[in-house]
């Protein structure tokens, strides 16, 4: 009995490995499993194949892999909520990114009807702000609402954390010599102290207290957001139009958003409203990350309480060394700088690898940032500590 048990099981376990092969390779006379599909899985595998195919056509045997979506919205709506139907959410943004970007289904995202069955993401986002001056007046009002919905749910994933993180590190950045009890930095205060060990106690005697001082409400920090506004930059455009608008919201922080590609536009007075902001941009075009930094260089007031954010692939179409004299006369002047070559969950990008070099031995080191880690990159620069660079073996980031 026991042994026809673990036959049967082994056979089910068989009959299901060939269930999820004949899945993934769609079909074909020469796929080999010989599992017919029925129901629901012939339903799923139909889906997957309007956008994958069944393989490649080969002479004499074989089937032609083309889309089955068609050119209308109807059938890509209806083919929409079939991979709802079928597949996480996970799994149906990445199909949705891929319908785009396989079968050029961009057009169809100028129709009201098709972005309403559309799950919004980021990457979505992205494509919409690309279509921007191309999209019809009809369309335009459904876009923003698909917009204005992944914006809120960034704002609600990000903004509290963030305002914690840098409330702390402009608390923190205002250093006391005779604080109260509750305020000591002791890790300051003990480095400051150690010449007065006594080793017979094992103590320290405090001779000189370090604490934290308390941020008042007045504007303590200059922050501006450079923005490559790039085609490739689509997410991080994004995310730190969302960060921009957090940190426009604290008092103690001056925020400025630029965004440029061979021309510069200053968007800080629509940070109240990050859509206002995204709809504010043309994604595409050349790149002069020199004209940009020249700009930013001339609307910093107080050099030592400044953090400038280059967000950019450092593709630089403008003069590249009156670039790098920027970074480093900035710098010298007590800017903080930092350079991420992208901010998204997606790492980093393709980037001019002989520029993030020449950054890094300036002493700003280049790096991909995920929206969790910017707010402690940000509190770092705001209280001139080393940045939490992640993969410290990328040469990028001027480490090895």
């Amino acid at each position: 009995m026991a042994v026809d048990q673990v036959d049967e099981l082994s056979e089910g376990a068989r009959d299901e490995r060939m269930r999820r092969w004949r899945l993934v390779l769609g079909g074909d006379e020469a796929d080999g499993t010989g599992c017919a599909l029925g129901g629901q899985d012939a339903a799923m595998d139909g889906a997957l194949t309007a956008l994958y195919g069944r393989g490649d056509k080969k002479e004499g045997r074989g089937h032609d892999r083309s889309a089955g979506l068609g050119a209308s919205a109807p059938s890509v709506a209806r083919w929409l909520g079939d991979i709802r139907t079928y597949f996480p959410s996970s799994v149906v943004q990445v199909m949705q990114r891929d319908a785009i970007d396989r079968l050029g289904l961009s057009a169809l995202l100028l129709e009201p009807e098709m972005l309403e069955a559309v799950d919004a993401d980021v990457h979505l986002v992205g494509t919409l702000l690309s279509l921007n001056k191309a999209m019809p007046e009809t369309t335009k009002e459904t876009a923003r609402a698909v917009v204005r919905k992944v914006v809120e749910d960034l704002e609600k994933r990000l903004a509290t954390r963030t305002r914690a993180t840098l409330t702390g590190a402009l608390d923190r950045s205002a250093r006391i010599n005779r604080p109260r009890h509750h305020d000591i930095d002791w890790n300051r205060t003990i480095a400051a102290n150690l010449k007065n060990y006594l080793p017979e106690y094992r103590t320290v005697v405090p001779e000189r207290l370090i604490g934290y001082g308390r941020a008042s409400q007045s504007v303590k920090k200059e922050v501006i957001l450079c923005i490559d506004q790039s085609g490739s930059m689509a997410a991080s455009v994004v995310y730190a139009s969302v960060f921009g608008a957090v940190l426009a919201s604290m008092r103690s922080i001056n925020t400025r958003l630029v965004v440029f590609d061979t021309a510069v536009v200053d968007l800080t007075d629509q940070l109240d409203d990050p859509v206002d902001v995204l709809f504010g941009k043309q994604l595409g075009g050349g790149t002069d990350i020199n004209r940009a930094l020249a700009y930013c260089q001339s609307q910093i007031t107080r050099p030592a309480e400044a953090v400038v954010v280059l967000i950019s692939d450092l593709y630089e179409g403008g003069i590249r060394n009156e670039m790098l004299k920027r970074v480093a006369a900035m710098k010298a002047s007590g800017v903080q700088f930092v350079t991420l070559l992208a901010l998204s969950d997606e790492g980093a990008p393709a980037y001019d690898r002989e520029h993030a070099a020449a950054l890094a031995a300036l002493g700003a080191p280049a790096f991909a940032c995920t929206p969790d880690l910017f707010p402690e990159v940000m509190a770092a620069a705001i209280e001139k500590r080393p940045l939490p660079i992640p993969d410290a073996g990328n040469p990028a980031n001027g480490k090895s």
